[in-house]
């Protein structure tokens, strides 16, 4: 148990694909059973849509041919597509291929993070090629395709965990996974705090900065944690379709409000992406944003709400 603006709240904290995951509830008597409903939530997440686990429902999608998908793994391609469509394909899940190259083959924690091997970047063939019929539940992969939905997956589970939780425990519901946050039910009085940092699993300890948001979502993207060396350069996990490589520096960190998870982090891949591009691309969806160069300065734009001076969850 915690305390939240002087009311009391549960909290709990486990890992789960391949990052941390942190529940929070205004009812601290739930908070079991909230732990419970988010686990089962990723659990099946992850062994609908996970690259890394041969036995998961994406690796074993046979290519070239109309396949029968379950309903998880569908809602899932479907806001993967739906992200390259409003970005123009900049945050595109057929760079799988691309992000395997560059050596993000296995679980983060797992990984070489120095690798001397040279590598061909690989652009993404394009989501466009993916065929999904939400209707009938089918899906074709054209045969070369590589799926990755790491930019858009944890966003959603996060909405939709927080979403269950509010609705079976009846109560306010945080879910934090690795930055991606969503937010459900009534809220705490002030909002949710949030510490906002380059590196989520330091963010409490060391917040750059705390928001207060009510609804919706919030999602951090960073440059800084995972990355590694490649060939004697410097890479991370943020792959350009266009090029197959990580873009040029220029955000290491963007952060973004909006009225689901979901949008929060397609906004903030999207703006690493776009470089110094971004803060019109923000500006003009009116989005509240706080995007850091990587010399440190600091850019707010669109409203990024600030919280009390109350301590941050």
């Amino acid at each position: 148990m915690t305390s939240h603006g002087g009311m009391e709240f549960g909290a709990v904290e486990f890992r789960a694909l391949g990052t941390s995951a942190v529940v929070l509830v205004t009812e601290p008597g739930r908070v079991r059973a909230a732990e419970r409903t988010v686990r089962a939530r990723l659990d099946a997440l992850d062994l609908a849509c996970s690259r890394f686990r041969a036995d998961s429902e994406l690796s074993r999608l046979r290519a070239g041919v109309a396949t029968r998908i379950s309903p998880l793994l569908a809602e899932a391609l479907a806001v993967a597509l739906r992200a390259a469509g409003v970005t123009g394909g900049l945050v595109d899940p057929t760079v799988g291929t691309a992000v395997r190259e560059l050596g993000y083959d296995r679980d983060f924690a797992t990984m070489a993070k120095d690798d001397p091997r040279p590598f061909l970047p690989r652009p993404a063939p394009g989501w466009h090629r993916v065929l999904l019929d939400v209707r009938t539940g089918e899906v074709v992969v054209p045969r070369g395709v590589e799926i990755d939905l790491g930019a858009t997956a944890k966003a959603m589970a996060a909405d939709g965990a927080a979403q269950a939780v509010a609705r079976e425990a009846g109560c306010g519901a945080l879910v934090n996974l690795g930055g991606d946050i969503g937010v459900a039910g009534p809220p705490p009085p002030g909002g949710w705090q949030i510490a906002v940092a380059d590196d989520h699993a330091l963010a409490r300890r060391e917040p750059q900065t705390t928001v207060s948001i009510r609804s919706g979502g919030l999602a951090t993207s960073s440059t800084t944690v995972r990355s590694w060396t490649r060939a004697g350069r410097r890479v991370h996990h943020i792959v350009d379709p266009r090029t197959g490589e990580s873009p040029e520096p220029c955000w290491r960190t963007v952060s973004v409000a909006a009225g689901s998870c979901v949008d929060a982090n397609i906004a903030t891949t999207a703006s690493i992406l776009l470089g110094r591009d971004a803060p019109a691309w923000l500006g003009e969806r009116r989005l509240p944003a706080r995007l850091v160069r990587v010399t440190g300065e600091v850019v707010e734009l669109g409203g990024w709400p600030r919280a009390t001076d109350e301590k941050a969850a």
